[in-house]
């Protein structure tokens, strides 16, 4: 069992609470307008117009048609994210749940446990079980990164062995969730009320992109279809600035909304009840 493996972070304080190792998957299912990873939107398919880009000579041609990633001569300069035509990337590894948990327990003491994120890793159920049973026998705890379109109650055991989901919100409309994703939300939307149900929604995310939505609108029905759970554990809400570092060019020109209005956002919210709010 593999999965393709975007990058591995040993020590992040962002994705997740406390000192965590974040794996990050390679391949996704929407097409967020404001994506600040486009490189880990798709998988590589070894058109090869990176290669002659590369002036590190990191990236070959094989025998078999593929491109080769030679990690060690790599400057990552990124050369090949800019010129790569499909939203992809090479410098990518096909790994087992053993190979990344070997990478993963590489951190321990110094981490509370792993975050896996994207690209969208729920297009790996199966890979994330295997790997959180390794990270359990450590007592790392678990947590997914997720745009929330695959329903999680499809995957009992995979929500069994994890300890929460950190679920992306783009919009509570569903037409403003389509204009941002071109999906819809409804699967969105009934993973946040299963989790919660659970006791499993770590945290939720909104990214605030003024042009592309009503944020304040957004935030305020967010917080009324969530505030009974709070009852069963603690939502954090996380209000992210958008902002153009990273986006895909013809994304770049959306207006980063400002320091006040974020924090409007979130006196909406404790209105509501709501006392675990992160402004990025």
């Amino acid at each position: 069992m593999k999965a393709v493996v975007n990058r591995i972070i040993p020590f992040s304080s962002v994705d997740g609470p406390g000192n965590r190792t974040a794996v990050f998957l390679q391949g996704c299912n929407i097409n967020c307008k404001y994506c600040h990873n486009p490189e880990t939107r798709r998988l590589c398919i070894s058109c090869g117009a990176c290669v002659a880009q590369c002036p590190a000579g990191a990236l070959s041609l094989g025998e078999n048609g593929r491109v080769n990633w030679t990690q060690n001569s790599c400057v990552q300069c990124d050369a090949c994210i800019h010129v790569c035509p499909h939203d992809s990337s090479p410098r990518v590894r096909e790994m087992t749940p053993e190979e990344v948990y070997d990478c993963v327990k590489k951190q321990i003491p110094f981490i509370r446990g792993i975050s896996v994120s994207g690209g969208e890793c729920m297009l790996w159920p199966d890979f994330l079980k295997e790997l959180f049973k390794l990270a359990k026998k450590d007592n790392l705890s678990c947590l997914i990164d997720s745009n929330g379109t695959i329903p999680f109650w499809d995957y009992p055991e995979l929500v069994e062995c994890s300890d929460g989901m950190m679920l992306d919100i783009k919009a509570f409309d569903g037409d403003a969730h389509r204009r941002i994703t071109d999906e819809g939300n409804d699967t969105v939307l009934k993973n946040a009320a299963y989790l919660a149900e659970l006791g499993k929604l770590e945290e939720v995310r909104a990214v605030i992109v003024p042009e592309l939505y009503n944020g304040e609108e957004s935030i305020r029905a967010i917080g009324a279809y969530l505030a009974p759970y709070r009852s069963i554990r603690e939502i954090r809400i996380k209000l992210i600035a958008y902002r153009p570092m990273g986006v895909r060019e013809e994304y770049s020109h959306y207006t980063v909304p400002s320091p006040e209005f974020l924090r409007h956002l979130a006196d909406i919210l404790r209105e509501m009840g709501f006392q675990d709010i992160i402004i990025i």
